[in-house]
């Protein structure tokens, strides 16, 4: 039954993309140009330098200084919380894409792995004070103070199911590659890593515009700028920060953002699945990562607004 209802859904969405080209056509370009002027600009060098940093060893190495710390904190490795500044500085989904790797590399085991998705797959400071303070309120401080909100609830999850204790020790670390062999390697998997980001970014955008050509929203009681954000957000960050640009920056409008900046929306979730398709892992605590950031982003957003 859940196969059969699984293919009628794919029929259906074929039909729909039949009846509704021009609406996929307007929602894919749209797509795409943020792909080519954010997402590939702002992602694939971070990609490269993470996968490279990776093969060659370094988290291992950086791994040794900052186990006591992070032990003690989080209850991970050293080189797992390697993830979280990568997380933080590269945008979605870097931190899973880092995590990734390291488990890869057999730097951290599984657990750890699932662990470390609770905390290190954030939104970088590049979209959120350019897309989102410039580009939506008009301001780059409101982008600088979501982007503290949302590094404090990243901290703020970690802590929260940090395992007292647990010092994450790598399994059966491996020797770094030379970087003659790393380099083109650490390119070829960014290559594929930001073209499956943007299929998503693509897919979830086609989605939304489908529903807005068929009325869908009003249908819903959508008729706010607030709701329909909110919506977009559940989705597609990108959909969702268009739907806020032109909201005055109270402390309602930042808390919304931080909480759908903190969700990532689903795009964020199968974008982090496609990154451990071949590894097994269970991605429920990255969902229940997401949901205490976007919570903590909120709280967090609406306290700091009255600052500006």
């Amino acid at each position: 039954m859940k196969d059969k209802l699984t293919a009628a859904a794919v029929g259906a969405a074929m039909l729909a993309l039949c009846f509704s080209g021009a609406a996929v056509m307007d929602s894919a370009r749209a797509a795409l140009a943020v792909c080519a002027g954010t997402i590939l600009p702002s992602l694939f060098p971070f990609f490269v330098l993470s996968i490279l940093l990776s093969r060659l060893g370094v988290p291992r190495r950086i791994g040794r200084r900052l186990s006591p710390l992070a032990g003690r904190l989080f209850g991970v490795s050293g080189a797992g919380l390697t993830a979280l500044p990568v997380g933080l500085l590269g945008g979605y989904p870097m931190g899973a894409a880092c995590v990734a790797e390291l488990l890869a590399q057999r730097e951290i085991d599984r657990d750890e792995a699932e662990r470390l998705l609770l905390f290190v797959n954030n939104s970088g400071p590049a979209f959120l004070v350019g897309a989102v303070g410039v580009g939506v309120f008009g301001s780059a401080r409101s982008g600088f103070l979501l982007y503290a909100a949302h590094a404090a609830a990243a901290v703020l999850t970690g802590l929260l199911f940090s395992r007292p204790g647990g010092d994450g020790r790598p399994v059966e670390p491996k020797a770094g590659e030379p970087f003659a062999a790393a380099f083109p390697a650490a390119v070829r998997q960014a290559v594929s890593a930001v073209l499956t980001v943007c299929g998503f970014v693509v897919c979830f955008s086609v989605l939304l515009g489908l529903l807005e050509s068929w009325g869908l929203f009003p249908l819903l009681g959508i008729r706010t700028q607030e709701r329909r954000a909110l919506v977009c957000g559940l989705f597609e960050i990108g959909s969702a920060v268009g739907a806020m640009r032109g909201l005055d920056p109270s402390p309602v409008h930042l808390a919304l953002a931080a909480a759908v900046l903190g969700w990532g929306g689903l795009s964020v979730h199968c974008q982090t699945a496609a990154l451990f398709a071949d590894s097994e892992l269970s991605l429920r605590r990255h969902a229940l990562g997401r949901l205490c950031s976007a919570l903590f982003s909120a709280l967090i957003a609406g306290a700091l607004a009255p600052l500006l």
